[in-house]
This record gives structure tokens, sequence and C-alpha cells, in this order.
């Protein structure tokens, strides 16, 4: 099984260029349209235009009107949560909550993209 997680942007180019900072990669896949990172083995973070989406879901509330709004949490288990969370805050993003221990067994930092997604970097606490 591949996994395909796709977020509506408002900005493709911005996310883009948020997202390869944060994740310290370029991404595999970069056309109008569709962005792509691939964050591992069979698992890729699409970045999809909002503006785009709405065609495909017709009688649904139009993806834009909830801009902003946190819609989605990334959590992404990653070697260093430190490293990444503040490249995170370097291209832009809102720090929720600096990296802490969690009630999980994870230490995990969140912030928000440039949309408004939960973006969190963890690994697990020794």
């Amino acid at each position: 099984m591949n996994i395909n997680l796709i977020l509506y942007v408002g900005d493709q180019a911005r996310s883009r260029e948020f997202y390869a900072i944060a994740l310290g990669m370029a991404p595999r896949l970069d056309v109008p349209g569709m962005t792509e990172f691939e964050l591992g083995p069979g698992c890729v973070l699409g970045l999809m235009p909002e503006k785009g989406i709405k065609h495909l879901l017709p009688g649904m509330p139009d993806p834009q009107s909830g801009s902003g709004i946190p819609r989605a949490e990334v959590y992404l288990t990653v070697p260093d949560p430190a490293v990444y969370h503040a490249r995170a805050l370097a291209a832009g993003a809102r720090e929720l909550s600096p990296l802490a221990s969690r009630d999980w067994g994870d230490k995990a930092a969140y912030s928000l993209d440039p949309d408004g997604h939960v973006l969190a970097f963890a690994a697990p606490s020794k």
C-alpha cells in the first residue's frame, strides 16, 4: 500500500518553498496543480491548489472558504525534530508549541504552515 496525503493550499509555489525548506528536500514532482514530496518509501505529501479541487467536490463547501482554519495535521517522526521545527519556523511557520515531551511518549514540536495546517515534528522520547 502506498500513502498519498494531499493538502489543499492557497498558493502552490509558496507552499512548495515552505515545505522544501521545512523538510530539507526538493519535491519529487512539481507541476501546475500538484507538488509532491517523498517522505519515505511509499509515502508522499502532496500540495494541491485549493481553487482547483472545487470541481471534484460537488455540493460541498468550497475548500477556499476554510483557508487559515486548521483543517489537517501532518505529524512526522524524524531523527531530530528540533532541526525540522527550526527550519519550519525559519520558512515562515507560526509556532504553536516548542519541542516538549508529550504524554504519548514522543517529543514533539508544533507549528502552523502558511495555510494553517498543523505541522508537527516528533521523535520517540528516550
